[in-house]
C-alpha cells in the first residue's frame, strides 16, 4: 500500500545516508520528491534519475538551507515546480566535534547554523505554502543526542536540543491550521561515514543497544512515513526516538 501517493515532499541534505534513504522509501510510498544537496552533485543527479524511474516526480536542487534567503528562493521555486508542498523534512546536518576546551568559535558556530538555523529558515520558509493549503507535515531530525547530550558534542548536542525545542514550538503555533510538526531522534544508524569506523568500535556500541544492530537510512525513513502520513493525523509535538531502545 502507497501511504503517500501524490504528496509532495521536500527533503534536505538527500544526496547520501539517512537523507538519500528518506527519499528513496518516500518515492517507494508514491510521493514526488524535491530535495536538496550541498556539494556531491553526481550522487544528487543519480538518486534524483532513481526516483524519477519509480514513477514519481523528482528533483534535486543545490541549495543552502542553513543561508536564510537561500530557503526562501527554494521554497519558492519548489512551489513553482511541484504546486503544493505537503510534507517538510529538515535532515541537513553536519557534525564538527571536540572536547569544549579545544572547540574554536568558528566550529561552534558552524554547526549551530547548518543543524538548527537551517530548521527555523525552511520552516519559515513553508509556512505560508501549508498556511494556505491548511494542512502539512514538518518533520525535524533531532538525535539522541539532543536528548541525552555526549561528551565532545557540546555544539551538535545543543543543536539537537534546539530542534525539539523548536519543534514543540512550532506544533502550538500551528496546529489550530492543521499543520503538524514532529522530530525525530535517532540513534546510532549505520551509513557509509560509519562504515569508516573501526568494526571493533562499531560492534561494541552494537552490543550495547537493547535489539542489539544499529539502525539503517530506512528505519529512520520508515518513521518519517508515519509521520508524513495521514496514519500520525493526530500527533504533533513530539519526539519520536529511533534507537533500539538505547536511551530506554
Amino acid at each position: 500500500m502507497k501511504l503517500l501517493e501524490g504528496k509532495n515532499v521536500i527533503i534536505t541534505g538527500a544526496s547520501r545516508g539517512i537523507g538519500s534513504g528518506i527519499a528513496r522509501m518516500f518515492a517507494q510510498h508514491g510521493a514526488n520528491v524535491a530535495f536538496t544537496y550541498s556539494s556531491s552533485e553526481a550522487p544528487a543527479l543519480e538518486l534524483e534519475k532513481e526516483l524519477t524511474d519509480l514513477g514519481v516526480k523528482s528533483k534535486a536542487y543545490k541549495s543552502n538551507a542553513a543561508d536564510f534567503k537561500e530557503a526562501h528562493e527554494l521554497i519558492d521555486q519548489i512551489t513553482k515546480d511541484f504546486d503544493s508542498i505537503d510534507v517538510l523534512i529538515n535532515n541537513a546536518g553536519i557534525t564538527k566535534d571536540n572536547l569544549l576546551m579545544r572547540i574554536s568559535e568558528e566550529d561552534f558556530d558552524k554547526v549551530i547554523e547548518v543543524n538548527l538555523k537551517s530548521v527555523f529558515n525552511m520552516t519559515k520558509a513553508v509556512q505560508r505554502t501549508m498556511l494556505k493549503q491548511r494542512s502539512g507535515s514538518i518533520i525535524n531530525m533531532s538525535s539522541v543526542v539532543g536528548v541525552k547530550g555526549n561528551a565532545g558534542q557540546t555544539n551538535y548536542a545543543a543543536s539537537k536540543a534546539g530542534i525539539i525545542g523548536f519543534t514543540k514550538s512550532v506544533a502550538l503555533e500551528l496546529g489550530s491550521r492543521n499543520i503538524r510538526c514532529n522530530a525525530i531522534a535517532p540513534g546510532f544508524i549505520e551509513t557509509e561515514m560509519t562504515g569508516k569506523l573501526n568494526e571493533e568500535t562499531v560492534q561494541s556500541w552494537r552490543e550495547a543497544i537493547p535489539l542489539k544492530r544499529g539502525g539503517t537510512p530506512e528505519d529512520v525513513a520508515n518513521a518519517c512515513v508515519f509521520l508524513a502520513s495521514d496514519l500520525s493525523a493526530y500527533v504533533t509535538g513530539q519526539t519520536l526516538h529511533v534507537d533500539g531502545g538505547m536511551l530506554t
